[in-house]
């Protein structure tokens, strides 16, 4: 691998995990691995350009379907791919189809780029990890496998025991803290080719004192009630968090990514273009 590459642009795909929830900013947006790793890119590379296309809640069809043509027109030195893992929490999940599915996203996108970046993504410690487990496991199993055949990378973040950490995730239990987030970015940096900023991302992190008894429960209620409930209501009913959303362009001037929705009548629809980070 070279050491310390110089990459001019990078597109990420997936879902929220991509995304950034829940590396929240004072704002209300997200910011995430995927841009942090892009700065620190960017700082490299004059105009380097990016694009964050991935949306929250997406399932492997619909990153096939809608967002690895866009990725695989736009010539990027790196692309990064993660998904499948939202399918793989679905009561019903059909196992051939996701991985045939994330077999033809890695065939389109290899030529595509210079580097493609696959995962094995973090999982946190608990009683719904052991619920899925079989199922990531069985997807990170076919994600080496389709790295070996095709000569992509592959960052293990749930090996990772860092990752693991309920103390690295958000209250929502799905989604990595900016912590978490910061520590995702480093991995892949690492895996690129650069020189560590952090040698021990990936190592456990201090013992503390476990929450009581009574401070659990509260927190087991509230996570009931704000997050797990509205879950299983959008399972039920066929809607997803990603329903109405497109990607994200990078500003530089903002020195983070905005939402282009069908909403915002100032720059509708998906994501088909760079936006350049840094000068």
């Amino acid at each position: 691998m070279q050491t310390n590459p110089t990459h001019t642009s990078l597109v990420a795909i997936g879902d929220s995990f991509t995304e950034g929830m829940s590396d929240l900013l004072p704002d209300g947006s997200y910011r995430g691995w995927a841009d942090l790793l892009a700065a620190r890119m960017a700082a490299r590379a004059p105009g380097f350009r990016y694009a964050n296309l991935a949306v929250r809640g997406k399932l492997i069809g619909q990153i096939v379907e809608e967002q690895v043509p866009v990725a695989a027109a736009m010539g990027a030195d790196v692309i990064t791919l993660v998904g499948g893992l939202n399918d793989t929490l679905r009561p019903k999940c059909d196992m051939v189809r996701v991985k045939d599915l994330l077999t033809e996203a890695v065939e389109r996108l290899t030529p595509a780029c210079k580097e493609l970046v696959l995962m094995r993504s973090p999982g946190r410690q608990g009683p719904v990890l052991e619920r899925f487990r079989p199922r990531m496991e069985e997807l990170f199993v076919h994600v080496e496998e389709l790295a070996r055949r095709h000569g992509a990378l592959v960052v293990d973040l749930y090996g990772a025991p860092s990752l693991g950490d309920p103390r690295l995730w958000d209250v929502d239990r799905l989604h990595l803290s900016a912590e978490g987030h910061r520590r995702v970015a480093e991995a892949v940096w690492q895996s690129l080719g650069h020189d560590p900023e952090d040698t021990e991302w990936h190592t456990p992190m201090p013992a503390t004192l476990p929450p009581g008894w009574a401070a659990r429960r509260v927190a087991d209620a509230r996570f009931a009630r704000q997050h797990l409930l509205p879950w299983i209501g959008r399972r039920l009913t066929g809607r997803s968090s990603g329903d109405g959303r497109t990607g994200a362009h990078f500003s530089a001037e903002l020195g983070k990514a905005f939402w282009v929705t069908p909403v915002d009548h100032t720059n509708p629809g998906p994501v088909t273009d760079w936006r350049q980070v840094g000068h």
